[in-house]
């Protein structure tokens, strides 16, 4: 960092992306950046940039996964409790044959005592 530090001390100003060769800016203004961090790289402060136009996007995806989320989680519950109601039916169901076999274990135990 000092060396950057220097060059701005001495005048010399940072390329701007806007000015790059590896940046284009489309009819809707949107840029689209050829750079490469492990290949074509014009300034050590451009990785920085990378990273945080990286981070954004990263950011972004998470939000639109939350909105997501947020609308997929009425179905969601609605799903849980019904598949909690099943279970319960599923239970009950088969409910007898557990208090069958309790009853025959304990009329077994009369018998022999």
């Amino acid at each position: 960092m000092s060396f950057l530090l220097a060059d701005f001390l001495r005048g010399k100003k940072m390329i701007q992306c806007k000015d790059c060769e590896l940046c284009e800016t489309g009819p809707d203004d949107r840029r689209t950046f050829k750079c490469d961090p492990f290949t074509n790289i014009k300034e050590p402060e451009c990785i920085a940039k990378w990273q945080l136009i990286r981070l954004d996007m990263l950011a972004s995806s998470y939000r639109e996964m939350l909105k997501w989320q947020e609308k997929l989680a009425p179905l969601q519950d609605k799903i849980f409790k019904y598949m909690q109601h099943e279970i319960e039916d599923i239970d009950e169901s088969e409910r007898w044959k557990i208090d069958d076999e309790d009853n025959k274990d304990g009329e077994e135990k009369n018998v022999q005592e």
